[in-house]
């Protein structure tokens, strides 16, 4: 068999740090058996879908020398690689779905949908459609896909051997929209089918879905790929890694200092295992010894302090020249030192002003003025508000200063803040000071990822 692997990343937002573990193991495998490896883009939310996501994915994928042999840059036999490009096919599989029996048209409205919903949870019944639509004989509206009753559907998971699933468990997936556009569940499979993927490497989330992606295969008479859903990233209390508890994407890792290599033997590391249980390895022993049978499925817990071991490992060994080189970039880069200087030339007349009233831009852990009354304002009946400020901050789509100003000014009159002191404890959060350059110019220079781990040093002091 040719292997042929791929990711297919959502552009639509910072590349997130799973994309990169999700690379690693499709990447080495695909090298492990002279195969190839894939860069395909779903980008079929096109509200939340952004070139600029997009190119920043395939920016931080090269940065880890995670490179594709197809991917929308470079082309490839199976072209195009954007899923907004290959609509027609979707909609022709589709028209060859409704036309075998196996798909009806939905015109549920949002409300009735979420009426059944809540009916279904009083009740304590299985939430999902109740399939009101099925032989109504629509025209038009969503389309969902005609699960067959009273059956069984089996698939093999190379890491978790075969699994069943009652059809009845199974709800009637929408898998084209009322656009015109096509779900995951449809998308996913048509190009892994029309790109002759071999091997479908993905996360244990999609476990519950690969059902519906199976009995697709069969309604199409398609060979089926094999199937490895890789076990999800943890924190340390077992619960999915997201942005809500920790930094998840691969800029932040880049910005605090985390060498690639440091990082991919990380990924690596945390559920695999080697024979002779080595734990400092290079992507070539990565990709040499690797054996799926050695992947654990215990949930792998993100460790920061063992990935900052490795990170000091990899850089004791670099010469001085490469650590000046790696200073230079991470900290005094030309661009970054170009977004600071506006902010601050016209308050400085020395150099070492520069460095005195600068200082926060450069550290992303300092000490904050606790004592303050603008920090020590923030009392515990306070503290969900600001929390929600943050969060609300954090997931910006765009961090504008234009954006940050915008939902600050938002916020404050939605909850009756006093405009002035807000700002203050903002300032005082951000920089460490209460005094700075125009505060959201500031933090839109600070960039998402410095004030992630402000926000959550400042959370954890209050909560203490």
């Amino acid at each position: 068999m040719n292997v042929r692997v791929r990711i297919a990343p959502s552009p639509t937002g910072d590349p997130h740090i799973g994309t990169a573990y999700m690379a690693l193991f499709n990447y080495a495998f695909a090298k492990k058996y002279n195969g190839k490896f894939i860069l395909r883009i779903e980008n079929t939310d096109l509200k939340r879908s952004s070139l600029a996501s997009e190119y920043s994915i395939l920016e931080y994928l090269k940065w880890l020398g995670l490179s594709w042999d197809e991917g929308p840059d470079i082309g490839g036999k199976f072209a195009p690689y954007r899923q907004s490009d290959r609509l027609q096919l979707y909609q022709s599989t589709a028209l060859q779905l409704i036309k075998a029996g196996h798909a009806y048209y939905c015109t549920c409205s949002e409300d009735r949908l979420s009426q059944l919903r809540t009916f279904q949870m009083e009740q304590k019944l299985p939430t999902g459609y109740d399939q009101y639509c099925r032989d109504r004989q629509h025209k038009d509206g969503v389309l969902r896909m005609k699960i067959p009753p009273r059956n069984l559907t089996q698939f093999s998971d190379l890491l978790r051997g075969t699994i069943s699933i009652n059809n009845n468990d199974i709800d009637d997936q929408i898998i084209l929209k009322s656009d015109g556009f096509p779900t995951y569940h449809l998308a996913s499979i048509v190009d892994d089918h029309f790109m002759n993927i071999s091997h479908v490497i993905r996360g244990e989330e999609w476990l519950s879905s690969t059902p519906k992606h199976v009995l697709l295969y069969k309604f199409l008479n398609w060979p089926l790929p094999a199937f490895i859903h890789l076990p999800l990233l943890r924190n340390s209390d077992k619960s999915k890694i997201s942005k809500r508890k920790y930094p998840v994407s691969l800029k932040y890792f880049k910005m605090i200092g985390f060498l690639p290599e440091a990082l991919l033997n990380f990924l690596g590391l945390i559920s695999f295992s080697f024979k002779d249980g080595r734990e400092v390895f290079t992507l070539h022993d990565f990709i040499e010894n690797l054996d799926i049978k050695r992947i654990s499925l215990g949930g792998p817990v993100f460790d920061f302090q063992k990935l900052n071991w490795l990170n000091s490992h990899y850089l004791k060994k670099k010469e001085n020249t490469e650590v000046v080189k790696y200073l230079q970039e991470q900290l005094f880069s030309s661009n970054y030192l170009s977004q600071i200087v506006p902010l601050i030339k016209e308050r400085i007349n020395t150099s070492d002003q520069f460095l005195e009233l600068s200082s926060f831009f450069f550290q992303n852990f300092f000490q904050i003025p606790i004592n303050d009354e603008s920090f020590k304002a923030i009392n515990k009946p306070l503290l969900p508000i600001y929390e929600s400020f943050f969060n609300e901050l954090i997931s910006l789509d765009s961090f504008s200063h234009s954006s940050i100003e915008s939902l600050t000014t938002i916020f404050i009159e939605q909850h009756n803040l006093n405009r002035k002191p807000f700002f203050m404890t903002l300032r005082i959060i951000f920089t460490g000071k209460k005094e700075s350059p125009p505060l959201f110019q500031t933090l839109e220079v600070l960039g998402r990822e410095r004030c992630y781990i402000r926000l959550k040093n400042a959370i954890d002091i209050l909560k203490d």
